[in-house]
């Protein structure tokens, strides 16, 4: 457990200093979460200008993401270069439907996508010798390492191909995301990054269930962006009309799920056979367990409402009421 923040940053700092060798170089794997943010914000005071951050865009994040998260690093005084890949990982993922499979081929498409910006960077700033993720203990666990059993496997770490040319660098292995928060607070990182919801590394990959298309793709992230706009709407308002905290702050993640199934429905008074949406919101403190949101009735009617209004390629819109345990947070 977690008890002092700031004794956590001076030891590792100084682990760091310890493990990088003076003439070495280090690349990181950053997403815009507060893992990996953390992590480069602390190997940045432990190493300087030797750290260079790698931003990969994988077509699989959700909507108008990409940008917003290179606003949002403007203030540090890191190294940040954008990799624009979603051609290569989209066709990587043609014809598979298995979330197992999706992660480890998108973790492997991501140590190559590193690999070769090392090397292009190489020649003009010297070899990297190290890669730095943003991986916490939950991610360990689930993948089934340190003895545990697998529940799913995460990208930085069961999809890590068994050889590559780069050490791995993770500071915040031991520390689960309530902890990883903590510190990224007491470093000063800024709060739209440090309370940014968490968003798993295959990104939208694995919440399109079945086999990941464009147009698949395209559904989610309009459907993704109206339950976010509408439950952040709420949180604010709340907060304007009151003054009390956000009544849904509890809320420790809310997003869209595409579950590859049809159904029928009625539009201009023609039969249709449509995609289904289904919501997730969940309550928790570390992730290790979390409950199902009890969100009021009048904010999924108006979820409801919009999807099947302005995305009219979906007609069934349904919400997702288990637990962690039996279920995980995420669909696959």
């Amino acid at each position: 457990m977690l008890t002092d923040p700031k004794k956590f940053i001076a030891d590792t700092i100084r682990e760091i200093s310890g493990k990088v060798g003076d003439n070495d170089r280090v690349i990181c794997a950053i997403s815009g979460g507060v893992d990996s943010s953390t992590a480069a914000v602390l190997t940045r005071e432990a190493i300087g200008h030797r750290l260079t951050c790698i931003f990969v865009d994988h077509g699989l994040l959700r909507d108008n993401e990409a940008d917003e998260v290179m606003v949002a690093y403007k203030p540090f005084d890191m190294q940040i270069i954008r990799v624009n890949a979603a051609d290569r990982f989209l066709d990587k993922l043609i014809g598979i439907t298995d979330p197992e499979q999706k992660r480890k081929i998108i973790g492997r498409e991501f140590i190559t996508v590193f690999e070769e910006e090392a090397n292009k960077l190489s020649v003009q700033t010297g070899n990297f010798n190290f890669l730095l993720q943003g991986t916490i203990y939950p991610d360990v666990t689930e993948s089934g390492k340190d003895g545990a059993k697998t529940v799913k496997t995460h990208h930085n770490v069961g999809g890590l191909p068994d050889h590559m040319n780069l050490q791995l660098l993770e500071p915040l292995r031991s520390l689960y995301k309530d902890e990883a928060r903590q510190v990224g607070e007491a470093l000063g990182i800024a709060p739209e990054l440090v309370w940014r919801q968490p968003f798993p590394g295959p990104g939208l990959a694995i919440r399109c269930l079945g086999e990941v298309t464009p147009l698949k793709l395209s559904l989610l992230r309009k459907a993704d962006a109206i339950v976010r706009e509408i439950i952040d709407g709420h949180n604010r308002y709340y907060f304007l009309l009151t003054g009390k905290p956000e009544s849904l702050a509890s809320v420790w993640q809310y997003f869209a799920v595409l579950p590859d199934i049809h159904s029928v429905g009625m539009q201009d008074g023609a039969r249709t056979y449509g995609h289904a949406i289904a919501i997730r919101a969940v309550a928790s403190t570390n992730a290790t367990t979390a409950n199902w949101a009890k969100l009021p009735y009048y904010i999924l009617a108006q979820i409801s409402q919009r999807i099947t209004t302005e995305i009219p390629q979906i007609n069934r819109v349904f919400y997702d009421i288990t637990n962690k345990p039996p279920s995980t947070i995420e669909w696959e």
